[in-house]
């Protein structure tokens, strides 16, 4: 039996009293978009679930993508009958008769309470049916059945699930805003964005290059980056990419080289504050992780930080480097990640940073030449690309 449903389930989104309803349609929206592909499928938002029609569709190729719509708790390949207890029980015999596992589990939900019998009833009832018509010898688990048969009777009719899909998890992109991703080539950035994309925030990028000691292949590796991402969102990120090797050339020429890299970071971030408010953003996003490198002890931090208003997001700043790279695994950046292609921040990395600057230090080096129309020059001549399904296929960007 091919399942002609996908139920779906919201999680934390049950939470959110009466803001529920403006969750839950973003989320029918995000889920639209990301499966627009698939062209016969028809939704269903009620008040706690959402159905998704299959209409022939391949269930297996739907519930690739469904893993990636941040909203969804978990989700399962359903059936729908019509509310007769005895075509329920012999469509799940036919369901069992067409796998191979031994032991199984019932496990009935009655939403309809008018529906007659108690739910541990209706569980023996389906069980006794099973026994005397399946094709091998069965076995009840309760604690760790190889199927778990879950019927779920509403008011419209029943479903029969089989499996238990976990998803995404989080809220729906976009439902918190928009925040500029400070995206480079490394490890850390990459998963940064996707642990914001899944609190609901959805991200624009910005990416600091620096030709000709940044080449093409970086670029490329970035923009991959941007495209593995954007399958967690409504399937497109806008990039914008800074030519930041005038103004990092100026930094190295006027600061100490301890302090070069501070600088440096400082410069950034006034940069990404005036694209993040010019194109609507509300707060910048780093990969930066305590500790980790000398421009992201809590001092330098600080330093740096300084300089804007705008509220910065580090997602990973309490995850160890292991951690960090099990998730880049788990979104399929790590492997783009380590490509041996340097960005303008490990091409220009001096011998020994300052791990604990002053922001007196700082400014007076800043003070010792006009950094701040080299800024709005860099801001000027931004080049904005979107990274949608095209990417692959555009060969202007490169």
């Amino acid at each position: 039996m091919e399942a002609n449903y996908i139920l779906v389930r919201f999680g934390e989104l049950t939470t959110k009293g009466k803001n529920r309803k403006l969750f839950t349609r973003k989320l029918l929206k995000n889920t639209q978009e990301i499966l627009s592909d698939f062209k016969k499928l028809k939704y269903d938002l009620q008040y706690d679930r959402m159905y998704i029609l299959l209409n022939g569709e391949n269930h297996l190729d739907v519930n690739e993508k469904l893993k990636t719509v941040f909203g969804i708790h978990s989700f399962s390949n359903a059936f729908k009958f019509e509310k007769d207890l005895n075509v329920v029980k012999d469509a799940i015999v036919q369901l069992v008769n067409e796998d191979n596992k031994t032991t199984f589990k019932i496990n009935t939900k009655r939403s309809d309470k008018s529906f007659p019998g108690k739910s541990q009833d209706i569980n023996r009832e389906i069980a006794g049916h099973l026994f005397h018509h399946a094709n091998r010898q069965l076995k009840v688990d309760v604690h760790h059945p190889e199927m778990l048969i879950t019927v779920e009777i509403r008011h419209d009719a029943i479903y029969v699930m089989t499996d238990v899909i976990k998803g995404a998890g989080g809220y729906p992109v976009g439902i918190g805003g928009k925040a500029l991703l400070m995206l480079s080539g490394g490890i850390d950035s990459p998963v940064a964005g996707y642990l914001t994309l899944k609190r609901g925030v959805d991200i624009e990028c910005i990416h600091f290059a620096a030709p000709p000691y940044t080449n093409e292949f970086a670029r490329e590796k970035m923009l991959d980056l941007v495209d593995q991402l954007r399958h967690y969102t409504h399937g497109k990120i806008t990039v914008h990419i800074v030519n930041f090797t005038k103004l990092q050339l100026a930094v190295y020429d006027h600061c100490d080289e301890s302090y070069a890299m501070t600088v440096m970071r400082r410069m950034m971030y006034r940069i990404g504050e005036k694209v993040a408010l010019k194109n609507h953003c509300l707060a910048l996003v780093n990969g930066e992780s305590i500790g980790q490198v000398a421009s992201q002890t809590l001092n330098s931090m600080q330093v740096i930080n300084e300089v804007i208003k705008l509220p910065v997001l580090r997602p990973v700043l309490c995850l160890d480097k292991l951690e960090i790279i099990d998730i880049a695994n788990k979104i399929n950046t790590y492997d783009i990640s380590i490509r041996p292609h340097e960005d303008c921040c490990t091409i220009f990395t001096p011998k020994a940073p300052a791990t604990k600057p002053k922001s007196y230090k700082a400014e007076a080096f800043e003070a010792t030449f006009d950094y701040e129309s080299l800024v709005d020059e860099c801001v000027d001549t931004v080049e904005t690309i979107v990274i949608d399904n095209q990417y692959k296929n555009n060969e202007l960007i490169f």
